[in-house]
Formats: structure tokens, sequence, C-alpha cells
């Protein structure tokens, strides 16, 4: 089968010294922070922020095509939390997530296929499934 890719939009952020006091600034502007280690030193954020920012945001996203697919009416107060883990294994870095998902007055099953459809549409979930270990964990 072939597959023919249409670019939607490429990100290009530079960074310049790293978790230790850096700063990582867009082209267009928008993006302008400091970075800091994990763990509250300094007074940037964390690479593990910015991830699970991206992560629960593109999550959202897909979790509203897959309702639009599914014909479900998203509760007005719908959220995803993600908490994202930077963990040492063996001497190697490792990351690990999860994506609380938050779906108040849905039934459980319907939350639930919810967001097991939306992981298969989230490029981010895409893109770590297999990767690292990544829990979903629905909330209705």
């Amino acid at each position: 089968m072939n597959h023919q890719t249409k670019l939607l939009y490429t990100a290009k952020v530079h960074t310049v010294g790293g978790r230790e006091g850096g700063t990582s600034k867009s082209s267009d502007g928008h993006l302008d922070i400091k970075i800091s280690p994990p763990g509250g030193h300094g007074t940037g954020t964390n690479p593990e922020q910015l991830f699970a920012a991206g992560w629960s945001t593109c999550f959202d996203s897909a979790i509203g095509i897959a309702a639009r697919r599914q014909k479900v009416t998203l509760p007005p107060n719908y959220s995803i939390d993600a908490e994202v883990d930077l963990n040492l294994v063996d001497g190697a870095y490792t990351l690990g997530a999860r994506l609380n998902v938050n779906l108040p007055g849905l039934p459980r099953d319907t939350a639930q296929a919810l967001a097991d459809e939306a992981h298969t549409l989230c490029p981010y979930s895409r893109a770590t499934h297999g990767n690292i270990d990544v829990a979903t964990i629905v909330a209705v």
C-alpha cells in the first residue's frame, strides 16, 4: 500500500543550556521560556512538564475527534491530566506516563471507548506506543 504524507506543521525551537538554566525559544517567538531541572530547582519549566502539556493537549483534541466519530456529546468540563515520570533504570534515563481522562457524567464503557480510540488517534500516543510505559486512567 502506498502512503501519502502531507506535512501539516513543523515546530522550530532553539534551545541553549539544557536543563541547567537553559532557554528555549520558538522561531515565531510565541514560546520563550527558561528551562530548569525537574524538582523545583530554578525558575523555569522542565522538559517533562512541556511533554505532559503537549501530550495532554493533543489527547484532548483526539478525545473530541473520537466523540464526534462515536456520536457522543462530551461533558463541558472534561479534562486530561497528564503525568510524565523521569526514571533512572539501570543507569539509563527513561520516561513513563499516565493520562488521566476525566469525563464526568459519561457511562464508564463510553468513556473508556473514547479514551481507547483517542489513544490510537493522538500522535503523541502513537509515537510513544511500545516505547514507554503508559497508563490511561478513565474517571467518570
